[in-house]
């Protein structure tokens, strides 16, 4: 079966077209690996936009291939993706698929599948009308109603969880319930049992209590300053701990100023830190060295760093607002709170401290089982067959 992927390559998003090869986002790259392992049961074909010319690899593995196309500034959001449009579906009739799969809605991609001129399925990786409620502005706008444009005329979407699910099946044909996978560097070795300093902790200063970690972007609807707060009537009850905020701050608005000085004074006060962006190598020995992820955003499609915690098992304490809930269900150590009961969470996570912060055994199990690059891309591929 021949299946053309279009997905956004990262070197568009960073500018960063000297790269030499193309990277992705963490479900897209996680799906491929799991096309990869199919071998000759599929023939996959990788189609990405780049405003600047860039290395381009024939093939990514031994069954996939990548194309990138190239499309002036003109031809993206401010055109309604036109240019876009065009140049995708000119190297698709070119590669003649048997279905065309486009990787969210957040950019160019669904709109690409659309026109492409062959049947199409979309996959919602982050739900752009709810995301527009949450952050506001032209782009998300208009990016809530290219979402909603697109998924009327697709086939059928790919939802991550039964919250996307729940959002999609007013506005489209037809809706199939599967997860994102998780990247196989998550799988290759088994989690660490025992803990170790975390990066800019000695062993003494490790020894002092255990690491909680919160992943992704400052921004407000991932609600780091709610959970500094958290942390912080923790620090005051006595409890002894380390809250790690990993990821990037790249909003710049009075939420991301905010969170920085109320790190800043976290940090002199002993409890919190920021520990910036990680590449995937160094996340997975955070993890290992931690002891438990709070994930307690007001809005997510799927929730994929809660399954990678829990896939080098971490003990889970998860908000009950967007699709989390999925990946908790029938997982040991993960807990689910109403999203909005921070009281609880601070009374949650207080009784795990005192009960000496236990970890989950069976965690990376059970997101294998369920999660794993070649499970999820089967799924794919059989609902790719049901469709011809």
């Amino acid at each position: 079966m021949r299946i053309a992927i279009l997905t956004s390559d990262n070197r568009e998003r960073f500018k960063d077209y000297h790269h030499p090869t193309p990277y992705f986002g963490p479900a897209p790259e996680a799906l491929l690996q799991g096309f990869a392992a199919l071998g000759k049961e599929v023939e996959v074909h990788v189609v990405s936009c780049l405003q600047e010319t860039a290395p381009a690899p024939e093939k990514i593995a031994g069954n996939m291939w990548y194309h990138a196309v190239r499309v002036p500034k003109m031809g993206w959001m401010r055109t309604l993706y036109q240019g876009c449009i065009r140049a995708v579906r000119k190297k698709l009739h070119e590669i003649q698929p048997d279905i065309v799969h486009g990787q969210g809605t957040e950019r160019e991609c669904s709109m690409c599948a659309i026109y492409s001129g062959f049947p199409n399925v979309l996959t919602i990786h982050g739900n752009m009308l709810t995301v527009a409620r949450h952050l506001g502005g032209a782009y998300w706008g208009i990016s809530a109603r290219l979402e909603t444009f697109a998924l009327k005329r697709t086939i059928g979407v790919f939802c991550n969880s039964a919250y996307t699910e729940s959002l999609v099946t007013p506005r489209t044909k037809r809706t199939w319930r599967v997860p994102n996978a998780l990247r196989q560097a998550f799988f290759e070795q088994p989690p660490k049992e025992g803990r170790d300093p975390l990066p800019g902790r000695s062993a003494a200063e490790a020894g002092a209590g255990p690491a909680v970690l919160n992943i992704g972007e400052i921004v407000s609807y991932k609600r780091q300053r709610e959970i500094l707060e958290v942390a912080r009537k923790l620090h005051q009850r006595g409890l002894r701990f380390e809250m790690q905020f990993i990821g990037g701050m790249e909003s710049r608005d009075d939420y991301l100023r905010n969170f920085q000085s109320e790190i800043a004074e976290a940090q002199k006060a002993g409890y919190a830190r920021h520990l910036g962006k990680m590449d995937l190598k160094q996340l997975i020995d955070t993890m290992d060295a931690a002891s438990a992820l709070i994930h307690f955003p007001s809005e997510e499609a799927f929730g994929l760093v809660a399954a990678e915690a829990l896939a080098r098992n971490l003990k889970l304490f998860a908000s009950s607002l967007g699709g989390v809930a999925d990946i908790a269900t029938g997982t040991e150590g993960a807990e689910v709170i109403p999203g909005d009961d921070w009281a609880g969470l601070e009374n949650n996570v207080a009784k795990w401290l005192e009960a000496g912060c236990p970890r989950p055994m069976t965690a990376a199990k059970t997101m294998h089982e369920r999660y794993a690059p070649e499970v999820v891309a089967r799924q794919h591929l059989e609902i790719y067959r049901s469709l011809g």
